[in-house]
């Protein structure tokens, strides 16, 4: 079963956008294991920081590297991605030589409570994380739009629409991490 490293670009512990991550793993289960990447401790990156790094970003490092893929689950702060979100990013790409994205399979999802969930952070880290090598999934995007109730306290989707589109979104990402696994070991 793939392992799947989930980056949620918010540190708030009722994030909406965690509660999102969360039901997407109960939808993937059987699937692939969603593993949440702690980013409380990554300080803001700081080049000078590689001399001595910190705990934080050694940890990062370490579980981006040993996932199969990676899920962006994106909050939209004024209309951009979060600072948390590009800071994860930031720290993956470096040292020089040791880009943790580099041909790593990835989606990136998103929940806001306005009508375009998070279109335009999805569009400007899909900008960023193409230049950093990394594999995305094109299709299908996930710009959801979240609702009271929506979700269930045990991160169940209650609406069976929306549950049936996310679980067809677990199931292209499952199959986009396989296509890119087959092409790297293709000699």
């Amino acid at each position: 079963m793939r392992k799947v490293a989930v980056v949620v670009g918010s540190l708030r512990r009722e994030s909406i956008n965690l509660r999102f991550a969360k039901a997407l793993a109960r939808l993937a289960e059987g699937r692939m294991v969603f593993d949440l990447v702690d980013l409380s401790d990554v300080p803001l990156y700081n080049d000078d920081l590689w001399q001595q790094p910190p705990a934080g970003v050694l940890r990062l490092k370490r579980e981006l590297d040993a996932a199969d893929a990676v899920l962006f689950v994106t909050p939209e702060y004024n209309r951009s991605i979060p600072a948390v979100t590009k800071n994860v990013v930031d720290w993956g790409s470096r040292p020089y030589g040791q880009n943790s994205w580099a041909g790593k399979p990835a989606a990136i999802v998103g929940t806001s409570p306005g009508a375009i969930g998070t279109a335009v952070a999805q569009a400007q880290l899909r900008s960023i994380l193409v230049g950093c090598g990394v594999r995305l999934l094109g299709q299908p995007e996930v710009y959801f739009q979240t609702k009271a109730g929506l979700i269930a306290d045990d991160f169940s989707i209650a609406d069976d629409k929306t549950r049936a589109f996310l679980a067809g979104f677990i199931a292209k990402f499952a199959d986009h991490i396989e296509r890119v696994a087959a092409r790297s070991s293709t000699p």
